[in-house]
């Protein structure tokens, strides 16, 4: 007799979001799992193309940066849209707002930090 394969585990979907005082972003999850995730955490972490080109690629000669206006103030995040049921977009204090976070992603980055 053979037995049933076991079901996944049911996808990660978030149950709660709040700002922490220190800007952080506590997220808390359907498998009862919760987790804080600062916004250099979350913007490091951005899945969209331009910044997986970037993380990517060999760094430049060392040469002195000039750091916009956005880039000297602290990051924030200082927004977060649902995208379907599936996904958040997050905006930063720097202008980015292209990332796409899926429910999966946001949930790993919980497990490796």
């Amino acid at each position: 007799m053979s037995s049933a394969p076991d079901s996944p585990p049911p996808a990660p979907i978030p149950t709660s979001l709040r700002r922490l005082e220190d800007g952080s972003i506590e997220i808390s999850w359907n498998d009862g799992s919760s987790q804080v995730l600062s916004p250099r955490t979350l913007r490091n972490a951005c899945p969209c193309a331009t910044c997986r080109e970037k993380r990517a690629a060999e760094p430049p000669p060392a040469l002195l940066t000039v750091l916009s206006p956005e880039e000297v103030q602290p990051l924030t995040v200082t927004g977060m849209k649902p995208v379907g049921h599936y996904a958040y977009s997050i905006e930063f204090s720097d202008r980015h707002t292209t990332g796409i976070y899926l429910f999966d992603y946001l949930h790993s980055l919980g497990r490796d930090s």
